[in-house]
């Protein structure tokens, strides 16, 4: 009685829910090797020959800044590789309303033209433009349903990914075996089989297989979609929400704002993999320079904080610093996309996505197949009679 109220669950749930799961599966499968796809199509976009000398940064950025018509200096990121481009952020502030205008006044936005030029003779490489790109759009599909941040895209794939973990914890249910003959059926897919048996088997058997990787992945992917879920790992760890305030500069009327590189000459930069400097917003901003060390996943990157005037480090934000809520939050993406460990769980992840796509239609089959047993047995009841 208990497992037909599960399997109840489990089905109208997938029923309600299946679609939108595969259309996430399937754009996420995509963006799994998003890096690798870009790189490998556009690869004179980031990758340079090395010489020996490289243009001053200061050049680089006046030369960005050049190429798009009234946009503003956002930030910089320079890779340790010789052989990659310099890759400058810009935004181009919009005319929409008052808010708008008032929210662009204090420098803020997220940048949404890239610049790549090569830092040996200031090239223009490309000049990429975000939110019009494949990618940006298969991203927007995965996350809002090409709707926004507090739109019904972003709510419907939310509940959807909810109904997804029930999914799967129901399925775990409903696969535990009462003994152990049906145990070694339920984690031996049978090759030879029948289609019905091998339908079975990739819902049934995959579907255990994976699924504490699903429950990993789904979880991470709440915590994105839901502001209450992200808080709650706050809360069980103890930990506060809130990261310090960087510090500011005092604004000095007879002093210019240092060059780019000036700023980077109190910052440690050896056994890096790249760093990423922030531009100040105002005249009491900081240069802000994000360095990610050697070999490590791209959240666990250190924070410098440099006087604009002086060159001054006025403050650090260390990745090992962080209390320990703010450090299992940092993970949540990269577990999310594969990223956390490079290439192996990329192709983990992958594999899972596309084992997840097929969950909806080995499902419905295996349900069908279940309508059609009963109705074979209901009309030879009555054929009896």
């Amino acid at each position: 009685m208990i497992k037909k109220i599960f399997r109840t669950i489990h089905l109208y749930l997938a029923l309600a829910a299946g679609l939108v799961i595969m259309l996430s599966c399937a754009t996420g499968a995509i963006m799994v090797f998003e890096d690798e796809l870009d790189h490998m199509s556009n690869h004179d976009r980031y990758y340079v020959e090395q010489q020996k000398v490289r243009v001053p940064l200061e050049k680089l950025l006046e030369k960005a800044l050049y190429q798009v018509s009234k946009a503003k200096l956002v930030a910089v990121k320079v890779f340790s590789d010789p052989t990659r481009s310099v890759e400058i952020a810009l935004i181009v502030p919009e005319k929409k309303d008052g808010r708008q205008q008032k929210k662009e006044k204090k420098g803020g936005g997220k940048p949404g033209v890239f610049v790549y030029l090569n830092p040996y003779n200031a090239q223009v490489l490309d000049i990429y433009i975000k939110k019009g790109s494949f990618f940006f759009q298969v991203e927007m599909l995965h996350r809002f349903l090409l709707g926004g941040q507090n739109s019904i895209g972003k709510l419907i794939i939310g509940l959807s990914t909810f109904s997804f973990l029930i999914i799967t914890i129901t399925g775990i249910i409903l696969w535990w075996p009462k003994n152990k003959k049906i145990l070694m059926q339920r984690l031996k897919f049978k090759i030879n089989g029948s289609f019905k048996r091998l339908n079975h088997d990739l819902h049934v058997v995959t579907g255990f297989y994976s699924s504490i990787f699903l429950l990993v992945i789904i979880v991470t992917g709440l915590v994105m979609a839901f502001a209450w879920v992200n808080k709650g790992i706050y809360t069980i760890t103890g930990s506060s929400m809130e990261i310090p305030e960087p510090p500011v500069s005092v604004y000095q009327p007879s002093k210019k704002t240092i060059p780019v590189e000036a700023a980077l000459t109190n910052v440690p930069l050896d056994n890096v993999e790249f760093y990423n400097i922030r531009i100040p917003k105002d005249s009491s901003g900081v240069y802000a320079v994000n360095v990610l060390p050697s070999g490590s996943s791209e959240n666990k990157s250190d924070a410098y904080f440099i006087d604009q005037y002086s060159g001054v480090v006025l403050g650090r934000l260390m990745f090992a610093d962080k209390n320990l809520g703010q450090r299992i939050r940092s993970y949540v993406k990269p577990i999310h996309t594969g990223e956390l460990f490079g290439m192996p769980t990329k192709i983990l992840n992958f594999i899972l996505a596309l084992l997840t796509f097929s969950f909806p239609v080995t499902g419905v089959i295996m349900w069908l197949n279940r309508i059609r047993k009963r109705e074979k047995k209901r009309k030879k009841a009555l054929a009896s009679i």
